[in-house]
């Protein structure tokens, strides 16, 4: 199990920050881990399957040939 920081997450998502945090407000992201005071990181494989559900959503989408909104 690997921790990533912020920057990663944006970095493999595409998200800027406050989309990430209004994501994890409405409950559609993984919950950051708290590693200290003022340091969260997330769990590298709940991001990835955070990923991977989009674009499964995507593939079937394109399957029915109709847009799916996520």
């Amino acid at each position: 199990m690997r921790i990533i920081r912020l920057k990663e997450v944006t970095n493999s998502t595409g998200l800027a920050r406050s989309t990430v945090y209004k994501f994890i407000a409405e409950g559609t992201f993984p919950k950051p881990v708290p590693l200290g005071d003022r340091c969260v990181g997330w769990v590298e494989e709940e991001v990835h399957d955070w990923i991977m559900v989009r674009i499964e959503a995507r593939d079937l989408a394109a399957g029915a040939g109709q847009p799916v909104a996520i």
